[in-house]
């Protein structure tokens, strides 16, 4: 021991003795080669493609999946089912078990062990609620528990008394009677042909079907701009609202992302809508009018769309990122199924070319941002939203929401398969 303590001693003496080297050495500027070293470990390597890259900068803003969209606590809502849902792909396409763990812990946070879903509430019939049982669904088939199944059955409820105009087309929520909002396609639709695929069988589900193509016959019916090709955020079939046309009971312009919502819708239904159905033609004839209609307001330079979609040259508007990434996903995705003919690839690359080039920023960590989101538009409300193109251009700007991120990871999904 004692010639250790030795040892230790003399070594010490010459460090001291050595001390402006070792202070020196120390304290120097780091080198280049240095500074490239430790730059080169990124929270969000850069050598991934984009649909991880993006997945990953979310799971690290967010690091519980309810988080998703700036939630401050755990609550029932629809924006963070989109990110999950390409998570669920990434994880299949990948193995990545941190992708299934994400997804899995939001069911484990929001739905208790009898089933009940934290915040919601049936009586409410927001329609909004029914997107992020997409995510049940998927839970319920990977692991098969008990109260996911008990919560599938209460959102289903939801649907067997969502108030409905007098045609049939669901309300977009109860406090809004009458009114049929492009949004609420996708927030009810894949939901309900997804649960009727895993659970109900023969004429049962022949009559739900049915309900679901109608839903988007009745749109293309009361929504279409015969002119433009192009469909109004809402109709009020009460003509009632102060932002409905007396005449029409339409809105008055036509919101980037409540088209792209619809768009989503007809392309998520068609997973699940049997392929002897024979709604599928026409859902499939809309996607064709639809992406007609959308080529027509591109940005011919950035590949582009507008908050409000035929007026880019009007004060304050603005490229939108939810929009162009939801216009991007459709059309890109019904060219890889088969529902476009692929010479709309050309639309549909120039504009995720554009996402990237114009829309996207990426830290020096490597964590991934997608700028220039509407935050939220709807109409009525207090204080009330009437639908006026002021209205739209000047609801809040911010980066990374759900609503953009979600549908750039899914589009991304879609070019990478090519």
């Amino acid at each position: 021991m004692g010639f250790i303590n030795y040892k230790i001693k003399i070594l010490a003496v010459v460090a001291l003795s050595s001390g402006f080297f070792f202070a020196s050495a120390q304290s120097k500027p780091i080198s280049k080669k240095e500074t490239s070293k430790s730059q080169s470990v990124k929270v969000v390597p850069t050598n991934l493609k984009w649909s991880e890259r993006m997945m990953l900068s979310e799971m690290h803003r967010f690091p519980e999946a309810w988080m998703l969209d700036f939630s401050s606590s755990p609550k029932w809502t629809y924006p963070s089912a989109i990110v999950l849902d390409a998570a669920e792909i990434l994880y299949q396409k990948t193995g990545k078990k941190e992708y299934y763990d994400y997804v899995s812990g939001f069911g484990e946070k929001l739905i208790s062990e009898n089933g009940k879903i934290a915040t919601y509430e049936l009586e409410k019939y927001n329609i909004d609620l029914l997107n992020s049982g997409n995510v049940l669904l998927y839970l319920y088939e990977s692991e098969k528990k008990e109260k996911y199944l008990k919560a599938l059955q209460t959102l289903r409820l939801q649907i067997d008394g969502q108030p409905r105009t007098n045609e049939g087309s669901f309300w977009h929520k109860k406090i809004y009677p009458y009114q049929v909002w492009l949004d609420g396609l996708y927030m009810g639709m894949p939901f309900y042909t997804h649960y009727t695929k895993d659970f109900v069988k023969g004429a049962d589900a022949t009559k739900a079907y049915d309900d679901i193509v109608f839903q988007f016959d009745s749109v293309q019916k009361n929504l279409l701009d015969k002119k433009t090709g192009l469909l109004y955020h809402a109709w009020d079939e009460s003509k009632e609202q102060a932002w409905a046309d007396k005449e029409t009971g339409l809105s008055p312009n036509f919101w980037g992302r409540a088209m792209g919502w619809y768009g989503m819708a007809m392309v998520d239904v068609l997973d699940y809508l049997p392929e002897n159905h024979s709604g599928r033609a026409r859902i499939i004839s809309y996607i064709k009018s639809f992406s007609d209609a959308i080529i027509k307001v591109q940005d011919k330079k950035s590949g582009l769309w507008y908050q409000v979609l035929d007026k880019p040259l009007a004060n304050g508007n603005y490229e939108e990122a939810t929009a162009s990434a939801m216009f991007v996903y459709t059309m890109i995705k019904s060219v890889n199924k088969g529902y476009l003919p692929k010479s709309y690839k050309t639309y549909a690359k120039k504009g995720y070319d554009g996402i990237i080039k114009d829309l996207i920023t990426v830290d020096e960590n490597g964590v991934v941002n997608l700028n220039k989101c509407c935050a939220v538009a709807g109409l009525g409300g207090k204080p009330y939203r009437d639908g006026s193109y002021e209205y739209y251009v000047n609801e809040k700007i911010r980066s990374n929401d759900a609503k953009g991120t979600g549908p750039f990871i899914l589009a991304s999904i879609e070019f990478e398969k090519n």
